[in-house]
């Protein structure tokens, strides 16, 4: 279990670090006026997610440490959306498409409402 843990926490150091090179990078050819960077992440990362998934679920149980440190912590930190995009598909695969659509629906109105209320609240406080 320690071992695990290590690996997610180095994984996640290094994911986070990518994630704001990566972002840094595609805004010096692109202006700031659209989220291009942090779309390229999510889009990088949800494509890397589905092809790891498969080449490390076929390392077996020998594979725990380096499935956590690659799917939980380098692509959880390079970006959450790679997870979410991952559950969305295997929830589809095996519960239908209703549970799958009733996930991202419920995780898109759902996060929009809590980010609405941490900025909200995080306003109001320093007001």
């Amino acid at each position: 279990m320690a071992q695990t843990l290590i690996a997610i926490a180095l994984g996640s150091a290094l994911g986070g670090v990518l994630r704001y090179l990566a972002g840094a990078l595609v805004h010096v050819w692109v202006a700031r006026t659209f989220p291009w960077g942090t779309l390229g992440v999510n889009v990088l990362g949800s494509a890397m997610i589905g092809l790891l998934w498969v080449l490390l679920a076929a390392r077996g149980a020998q594979g725990e440490v380096l499935r956590a440190f690659v799917i939980v912590g380098l692509l959880g930190g390079f970006t959450t959306f790679s997870s979410f995009s991952l559950e969305t598909l295997l929830l589809a695969e095996q519960h239908g498409f209703g549970r799958a659509g009733a996930y991202v629906l419920s995780s898109v109105v759902l996060c929009l409402a809590g980010a609405w209320a941490g900025l909200s609240a995080g306003r109001q406080w320093l007001q």
